[in-house]
């Protein structure tokens, strides 16, 4: 019953068959392979379009260097205060974009208030060269309340964004589960609702070391391929990223393991509903939930065996994370506890 992350979970038996196929022979290194050009055509393929994409091995370095290509060293960067960017990569990103300033936003849900975004703008502006210069717009698609974003919604940020002239980004760590929940593709997700970049995300569902950088603006893709060797993140053995991501795309297994993760999200939020005591202030749209559990009842979970997560949003609530591996059994086990403790 363990419900901490889905960065917990273990890899998926696709990508364990295909690194092991992928460990014998040779083949060039620096990502000249046949299985990297076949896993980024693959990606190119699952959004429709010609896309420029670099396989890097954390999350933290797909959005630094996303948003490196996207603002200035004098930029800023307009985000959720919430968002994984700004509280939880460090100082990632100021470092990658050479001293960029991150400007969190408060709104609802995990979603930045248009209106205090462009407020923030506009001051900005007016301040001129005394202000960072607005740079960029960066998106979670899951957000970190565990909502998910529609096409339309991300469009009313790139209309904002084209009115004073700053470009789109996305951090898709979860992005499987944003295309299950809104039954979107992944065209409509990104570059159809004018998202310049997507920080897209395997490694929470089943692969390990499986993040990378999509571009859809070519003039942002210029000369990033410099920027990804200059961070560190071109693997010699290329090929390790590259099957994995084939494995996952392959037959869609990413959007099944997607697919499985927020069922189990959905059966396991019926439980707390179930509690008079137990509030879930959030929508429940993707494999996170969070409950806002009294202390006595939280003591008596983690009692039973229950693993989850302290959230610092809110006093007493809690993230509760499934995952592809997570079973019926596993999350039928915490309904019996989460009714009786």
């Amino acid at each position: 019953m363990h419900f901490v992350s889905d960065n917990q979970s273990g890899l998926h038996p696709a990508v364990l068959k295909a690194l092991a196929e992928a460990a014998t022979g040779t083949a060039a290194g620096y990502g000249e392979d046949a299985l990297s050009a076949a896993a980024e055509a693959a990606v190119q393929d699952i959004f429709e379009t010609r896309c420029a994409v670099f396989f890097v091995t954390t999350g933290t370095a797909a959005n630094a260097l996303a948003l490196s290509a996207l603002c200035p060293p004098w930029g800023a960067i307009y985000c959720h205060k919430g968002s994984h960017a700004q509280n939880d990569e460090n100082t990632a990103v100021e470092l990658y974009t050479g001293g960029a300033r991150l400007v969190g936003i408060d709104g609802e849900q995990g979603k930045p208030a248009l209106e205090q975004m462009r407020a923030h703008i506009e001051t900005a502006k007016i301040h001129g060269v005394h202000n960072a210069r607005p740079g960029a717009v960066s998106l979670s698609n899951v957000t970190e309340s565990g909502t998910v974003y529609t096409p339309g919604e991300l469009a009313a940020y790139r209309a904002l964004a084209d009115e004073h002239q700053l470009h789109v980004h996305v951090d898709g760590a979860r992005f499987a589960n944003a295309v299950v929940s809104t039954g979107a593709t992944p065209a409509e997700l990104t570059w159809g609702a004018g998202v310049d970049c997507l920080s897209f995300g395997l490694t929470k569902n089943g692969g390990m070391a499986a993040e990378a950088v999509v571009i859809f603006n070519e003039r942002v893709a210029e000369q990033f391929e410099y920027r990804r060797k200059r961070a560190g993140h071109l693997w010699s053995k290329h090929r390790y990223l590259s099957a994995q991501w084939l494995a996952l795309l392959e037959d869609d297994v990413w959007l099944k393991n997607a697919r499985h993760a927020n069922d189990m999200t959905q059966r396991l939020a019926a439980g707390f509903y179930e509690r008079a005591e137990i509030d879930v202030p959030w929508s429940v749209q993707a494999n996170e939930i969070f409950p806002v559990i009294p202390g006595n009842i939280r003591l008596a979970l983690r009692d039973e065996g229950l693993q989850f997560y302290d959230w610092p949003a809110k006093a007493d609530m809690t993230r509760f994370i499934t995952h592809f591996a997570t079973t019926v059994s596993e999350v039928d086990a915490a309904l019996a506890i989460i009714a009786s403790a």
